[in-house]
This record gives structure tokens, sequence and C-alpha cells, in this order.
């Protein structure tokens, strides 16, 4: 049967020890978050246990809706955040796509994804965002690939051109490049408003 987590059920334990004691991306997203006014809906794809992007988001008083295939870290969010929303599903394919957003957030995520599906869940997220909408993500800016720490599973950054590439076709514009205390890069796209 297909791990549609990636791994990530069975290094559960692992990885939310380590986001517990090392928030790397706290602040990067806490300042993203600030872009929505209060109350804005958030998809987190890839949320895990929710510490600390979905909690960041909670704080900055936002709904938030979360995705995450490990049954494990779902667990764990839904004791941690009882009031937000959390499905555990692919985020290739979940029951959130019948609904929009002011933001979505992908934490530690793209890179998990074939370079396909990454492309195929740049248009799925620009398909339900609002306008104006943003859409916030991490990869590295240079094309490579690599072992993922926890999982040993293959990870592909299809690097900033293609990337770039990818938000254009789905209809987006890169609107900001971050970089936080982790040395993780962010890409920061907009569903820009279209004036008549």
């Amino acid at each position: 049967m297909q791990d549609l987590s990636n791994g990530y059920d069975s290094a559960a334990g692992a990885y939310m020890a380590r986001r517990r004691t090392v928030p790397i991306g706290l602040t990067t997203v806490r300042e993203w978050a600030r872009c929505f006014p209060r109350g804005a809906t958030i998809l987190d794809l890839g949320c895990g246990n929710g510490v600390p992007i979905t909690q960041a988001l909670i704080e900055e008083g936002h709904s938030v809706y979360g995705v995450d295939a490990s049954a494990t870290m779902t667990t764990a969010f839904r004791d941690r955040f009882p009031h937000a929303q959390i499905v555990c599903e692919s985020v290739e394919q979940s029951r959130f796509y019948s609904r929009t957003f002011d933001g979505v957030v992908a934490w530690g995520l793209m890179f998990l994804l074939s370079p396909e599906a990454q492309r195929a869940l740049i248009s799925q997220v620009a398909a339900v965002l609002n306008a104006g909408g943003r859409f916030l993500f991490t990869s590295p800016e240079q094309a490579c690939t690599w072992a993922d720490l926890l999982t040993n599973s293959p990870s592909v950054s299809l690097g900033s051109s293609a990337y770039e590439a990818a938000l254009i076709d789905a209809g987006l514009t890169l609107v900001g490049r971050h970089r936080d205390e982790g040395d993780n890069h962010y890409y920061d796209a907009a569903k820009l408003l279209v004036r008549s």
C-alpha cells in the first residue's frame, strides 16, 4: 500500500519533537500572516501536528484548515487545535479543494512531491485562492535533489526559474522571496486582482 505521507507517519515522533524544539520558519510565516486581515481563511498543506506553523497562523487570528496524510500527526493536530479543521488526506487530493481560501502555506512540503505533482499542486492552489490571495511555500532556490533527513526519501527542488514559470502558468505572480533563520528559501506568490 502506498504511503501518502511520504514516510512521515513512521517518522512522526521524531518530526514532532524536532519542530517543537526548533521552530524554524515561525518568524517568516508570522510576518506573512500579517498581510491578511484577521479572520482570513488559510489552508496549511502538509501541516503535520501544527507546530509551529498552524499555531502561528491561529495566534495571528486566522481560521486554519490543515491537510496532512499522516494519521499520527493529524491526531496530534486535533488534540492541540480542537477548533481548527483538519483532514488526514494527501495534499494532492483533498476535499478542501472544493472551497476557496485567502492564503495557502506549504512549509517543508513541496520538494517531497514529484516534479509533476509539484506543478499540479501549484495549479490546484491557484484554483482555490481568492483574488488577492497569497501562496507561501518553501523549496531551495537552486534545482537539486537530496535525501530527506528524516525519511531518506528523495527530495526534489525544481529551482527558482521552474517554480516561477509554474506560478505564472497557474495565474500567480511571484511577489516576494524570503529566507529564514534555518536558511530555508520561500516563494511568496499572489493571485492578483483583475482590473477591468
